[in-house]
């Protein structure tokens, strides 16, 4: 199969620069290692810059061949093997809001079959205060929390806090404050630096574990639980430093993480409602902390979770018995199964709505 392998790289190929530039982007290292993965399973893959020439390019790239018609559950179902070109998205936006939904919006438009989340799934697990506005009703607990652009703003939240932009990932602009003065430098940074309000929310104190998730519906695995260790370092968070391998005192990971039954069956549960409540699709990692009670707190989902060879995704991957060859090609077969499976986008019935999950959490 043909593969558009999707990346941001280059960021001069937009109109013109405005709004805010994304922090983030996929190292050359992954995406070559993701390429080699795509080719080692047989597919013929090309690499291209996710800017706004991409559909342009992608018109000369996709396959003349006209997809066959077939006996389909809707309009817009396809068996995997009738799909003639797939986009595997490594894309995190160049600028402006939502960056993640950026790409998949413009497949969308192209009518493009392309791996992970789709435009809502992205914008629900982007935003922090929404993802933990529907985790919550789907029963999942979630430190409490205030949306701030000053100090005034925490009124009845608990120091220790954690201060982070709203709408970012990879630890970008996170901070732990113990005080009023520092909270309002950090709210301060977040507001200046990334042009949003921050999300501050109350620390828990306790084991971080990760969740990474593979599939959709009834075929969404759990990965094993990876456990991020902070030894004897005072700071016990991942930072933006840990993820780029910038501090003296590394953090070690643990997968399996030692979890007895009970335990693990819990932090599923969080993992898959939160999962669902966001509209992810096909893979995504979960974080959690569960407090000296035994209690799980979901942190946030990342619906991008990252592929690189060192990276909580792929160790969790590796523990489950897949290389990473297997992974890379396991997530283009949960996507082509999706599209296969993918209802017909014009019916009538009303979409579902998460269960919430059967539990209380005292």
């Amino acid at each position: 199969m043909k593969v558009a392998l999707l990346r941001n790289h280059d960021r001069s190929g937009v109109l013109h620069k405005f709004g805010q530039p994304s922090p983030e982007r996929c190292s050359k290292r992954t995406v070559g290692n993701v390429g080699d993965a795509l080719r080692a399973g047989g597919h013929d893959v090309d690499v291209f810059e996710a800017d706004a020439l991409l559909l342009n390019r992608l018109r000369e790239w996709l396959p003349a061949t006209p997809v066959p018609a077939g006996d389909h559950a809707g309009p817009d179902a396809l068996r995997p093997d009738e799909v003639p070109a797939i986009a595997f998205n490594l894309a995190y936006g160049i600028q402006g809001e939502c960056r993640y939904t950026q790409l998949p919006a413009m497949l969308e438009l192209a009518g493009i079959p392309y791996t992970g989340s789709g435009p809502r799934g992205h914008t629900l697990a982007l935003d922090k205060v929404v993802t933990k506005t529907l985790a919550a009703a789907a029963g999942v607990s979630t430190p409490a929390h205030r949306v701030a652009t000053s100090p005034a703003d925490l009124t009845g939240l608990r120091y220790p806090l954690v201060v982070k932009p709203q709408h970012e990932s990879t630890s970008y602009g996170l901070e732990l404050v113990h005080g009023a003065d520092r909270a309002a430098a950090a709210i301060d940074t977040v507001v200046r630096r990334y042009q949003q309000p921050a999300l501050v929310e109350e620390y828990i104190e306790g084991r971080e574990i990760c969740i990474a998730l593979l599939g959709n519906g009834t075929g969404l695995e759990c990965l094993p639980p990876v456990e991020i260790r902070f030894g004897a370092r005072t700071l016990r968070m991942m930072t933006k430093d840990d993820k780029f391998h910038r501090r003296d005192s590394e953090l070690t990971r643990v997968c399996p993480a030692p979890l007895d039954h009970y335990l693990l069956s819990w932090i599923q549960e969080v993992a898959v409602a939160t999962f669902e409540a966001c509209h992810c699709r096909d893979y995504a990692r979960v974080d959690i902390r569960v407090d000296a009670n035994g209690v799980p707190w979901m942190l946030e989902i990342n619906s991008m979770a990252s592929l690189g060879l060192g990276g909580s995704y792929v160790m969790a991957a590796q523990a489950a018995g897949y290389s990473f060859d297997e992974i890379v090609n396991r997530i283009i077969a949960v996507a082509l199964q999706r599209y296969a499976q993918r209802p017909a986008t014009h019916a009538s019935t009303p979409e579902s709505t998460p269960t919430p999950m059967a539990m209380a959490v005292g």
